[in-house]
């Protein structure tokens, strides 16, 4: 296991002015919030660039912000309300265009309950979710079709049709007006229909510039509730726990209206959790353990299981029902059907994953900007999971495709996939740009849906490539951003104190991040790991390691957790880490979630470097002041501290870190060597071209097999190697085998030289003290 993953930031220079931090204490103090930790939040609000306290109080306080009119959207509102008003006038038939995922689900739900206090549901209102495997985002022929043939005279969309040209052109030729609700990327031109509600419509900025699909169709019900008050017989406000729910679901920012709308709907979904006005979603949270008051609780709760139903079972049209019965027996069922979907779509995400990590393991990421890759069996539900993960883990844009192995007589065989992008990269742009070897296209700047024929998907590759390399120029994305760390705490500062100081924060999201907290030279004790199980008792291939945080100086102790991770990625030691605090609603207890961790020296008492029995650990000193014998260059296996232990008493760890990772330079480098030893005749020592290379004996050894395999003659003689060039020039296959094999060999040496440098040396010393003084054994 590498660690740490990232650069750690800790900003703790942009401090309050103290007059700035002294008045919003004074402040604070009458708002009757929990004070050990209040200064921390007055620094991490003025670090979040909130420095006005009149916008403070609205911003941590839902009651005194004041939301913003849905009149925002001008005329395009003033036409949806006066077209919604006469069909409820001529008891028209209206249906409602949702989606599959939980923000188009929630809207869906948002528009059933609020349009049914106009029009008789069933009888003049109706739903339809496209299927995801079948038909995918957005509107469609057949599903017009379907709702012309049932009477339709009005279509209000909610999460899609703002790129729908032809299938809005089309409901129009069918006599049906349409009304879209969205917050999807704009059509270059306005389709024609009746209304275009979509906040991107609006300036940067703007306090419903952040709203997502389930916020705007809640905003035009509110704009329907205040033009005829008289009729609804419900309260708008009983729709609020669903836009929290689409809102933190769909990862937008939480800021202006967003913040404020999640903010309420978190207050109403604890509440009906407790009254069970909605016994389907009281199902899920009790399935997750949560209350329904936190951001995470949708997030890795609610979100996930409603999102798993269409990922697993395509047809997704149950999820309104779910979100929306009061049918106890069947709202409870459906919920029971959601949680086993998530189960499920758990174990599709895993299998995605590891196949999709084979493939990487054959790409070189050094020249790779966007990771595209593809796989016939890739169940289409979990793609953009897995995308999204992979982003992460490499930082780059990634899109997953599945591709199809028939076609109908006479039409390509077509490949479906999801995107996900990183670094601020507009992924719709890019992919825009190439959308003349595209079939279908949508999403937003970050995620995105597409088909098109296979035979297209390396021009698409390459295409994409060049247009990030052209992007970002100067950003090297095989280093990972900074990892931003709030503030530095202590493991007794943990616990319930601290957790409601920085609970006055939430919800947290996009924008406004959970505080991450550095704890420096703990001990990580008692790790113990589980596999988690779904509710029917069978086992699912997802981890969580658990494990004791201790202050050697004052033995206070905290629990920590690491998800998806097991017992061997992570050796018992002193460490500094990098941690989000959470609740465990299993446990009952506080716990510390562990975001990243570099290991550390442990110093003596008299603040030297540790000496154990037999290592002493001098790798972050100058070489030269290293007291010999000295282990000068990073090792690579455990057998390269045999001939010390043999030899020496004790041993000075003074190698430096290994060189950044650059296999495609290490690469050529190595070419380069070959065609000037075949140019010029010349020999040289052994010893010396590995120096030069930087490579062990095995992967030189790999290396000189990869050059074989192109055709060079190997000429030894004892220490010396010279070269012969090719009798032809190798083809593309033989060089693209060639490089594989050593690049693959030159990562694994690379991977173990990293760990040899941030292994704790007292794990160094328990695995070579029960080695054979003069074992080979690797």
């Amino acid at each position: 296991m590498t660690f740490p993953r990232f650069q750690w930031h800790l900003d703790d220079r942009d401090l309050p002015p103290a007059e700035w931090q002294a008045e919003f204490a004074a402040w604070a103090a009458h708002q009757n919030w929990p004070t050990p930790f209040i200064e921390l939040v007055g620094q991490l609000l003025w670090q979040r660039g909130w420095r006005q306290l009149n916008e403070i109080r609205g911003y941590l306080d839902a009651a005194v912000y004041e939301p913003t009119a849905p009149g925002a959207f001008g005329e395009e509102m003033t036409r949806a309300i006066a077209r919604l008003s006469t069909a409820h006038q001529q008891q028209e038939k209206v249906a409602i265009w949702g989606d599959f995922d939980a923000d188009g689900l929630t809207a869906t739900a948002v528009l059933w309950e609020g349009l049914g206090q106009f029009f008789p549901q069933t009888e003049r209102l109706r739903y339809y979710i496209p299927n995801r495997f079948t038909e995918s985002h957005g509107l469609s022929i057949a599903g017009l079709d379907e709702l012309a043939a049932w009477g339709c005279n009005l279509v209000v969309t909610c999460d899609t049709g703002s790129t729908a040209t032809t299938e809005l052109a089309y409901a129009a030729e069918l006599g049906m007006d349409v009304i879209v609700t969205d917050h999807h990327t704009l059509a270059e031109s306005r389709p024609p229909i009746i209304a275009l509600i979509n906040p991107r419509q609006l300036p940067e900025g703007h306090p419903l510039a952040d709203l997502s699909g389930v916020a705007v169709a809640y905003k035009l019900m509110e704009a329907l509730y205040a033009a005829l008050p008289e009729i609804p017989q419900q309260p708008l406000t009983v729709l609020l726990d669903l836009v929290a729910i689409g809102l933190i679901a769909d990862l937008v920012a939480l800021r202006g209206d967003c913040r404020y709308l999640t903010q309420r709907g978190l207050q109403v979904l604890e509440a009906q959790a407790q009254t069970g006005v909605r016994p389907g979603v009281t199902k899920l949270l009790e399935f997750c353990k949560r209350t329904g008051d936190r951001p995470s609780d949708v997030a890795f709760g609610i979100g996930p299981r409603i999102n798993a139903v269409s990922r697993i079972h395509g047809d997704a049209s149950f999820g309104v029902e779910l979100l929306t019965s009061r049918d106890r027996r069947q709202a409870e069922a459906l919920a029971l059907e959601a949680e086993l979907a998530n189960t499920r779509r758990k174990e599709l995400q895993a299998n995605v994953l590891h196949q999709a990590q084979l493939q990487l393991a054959q790409l070189d990421l050094s020249t790779t900007q966007v990771i595209l890759l593809s796989d016939p069996q890739w169940s289409p539900g979990v793609l953009g999971l897995v995308a999204s993960q992979i982003a992460q883990e490499y930082d780059r844009p990634t899109i997953l495709f599945q591709t199809k192995t028939t076609a109908a007589p006479g039409q390509p065989l077509m490949a479906r996939g999801s995107a996900r992008s990183v670094h601020q990269i507009d992924l719709y742009a890019l992919v825009k740009a190439q959308d003349h070897l595209l079939t279908s296209f949508g999403g937003h700047p970050f995620a995105a849906g597409m088909t098109l024929p296979v035979e297209n998907l390396p021009l698409l590759s390459a295409g994409l490539n060049r247009a990030v390399r052209a992007y970002l120029p100067t950003t090297d994305l095989t280093q990972p951003p900074p990892l931003r760390v709030d503030c530095e705490v202590t493991v007794t500062d943990l616990g319930k104190d601290l957790f409601r100081t920085l609970k006055l924060l939430e919800p947290y999201g996009m924008g406004n991040p959970t505080p991450r907290l550095l704890l420096r030279q703990v001990q990580i004790t008692n790790l113990w790991e589980e596999t988690l199980k779904d509710r029917r008792g069978g086992k699912q291939r997802y981890h969580k390691l658990s494990f004791d945080i201790v202050d050697p100086s004052t033995e206070a102790r905290f629990s920590g957790h690491w998800w998806g991770h097991r017992r061997a990625d992570l050796p018992e030691g002193h460490y500094d880490l990098v941690v989000e605090l959470d609740v465990n609603m299993y446990k009952k207890r506080y716990e510390a979630r562990l975001v990243d961790l570099r290991p550390v020296a442990v110093a003596s008492a008299t603040g030297t470097p540790s000496q154990t029995a037999w290592l002493i650990d001098q790798r972050d000193s100058a070489m030269d002041a290293a007291p010999p014998p000295a282990m000068f260059h990073c090792p690579t296996d455990w057998s390269d501290f045999v001939p010390y232990r043999s030899a020496h008493d004790y041993l000075t760890l003074a190698y430096p870190p290994p060189s950044p990772l650059a296999a495609e330079l290490q690469w050529q480098q190595l070419l380069g060597v070959a065609k000037y030893l075949a140019r010029t005749g010349e020999r040289r020592s052994i010893a010396a071209l590995q120096a030069k290379l930087g490579l062990s004996d095995r992967t030189f050894d790999v290396a000189i097999a990869a050059l074989q395999s192109l055709g060079y003659t190997v000429q030894r003689q004892l220490d010396e190697l010279g070269l012969m060039a090719p009798p032809t020039m190798p083809t593309s296959t033989q060089y693209q085998q060639a490089a594989r094999r050593f690049l693959s060999a030159w990562q694994e040496e690379h991977f173990r030289q990293q760990y040899f440098y941030e292994v704790p040396v007292d794990i160094l010393e328990q695995v070579l003290g029960a080695m054979p003084p003069n074992s080979a054994s690797a």
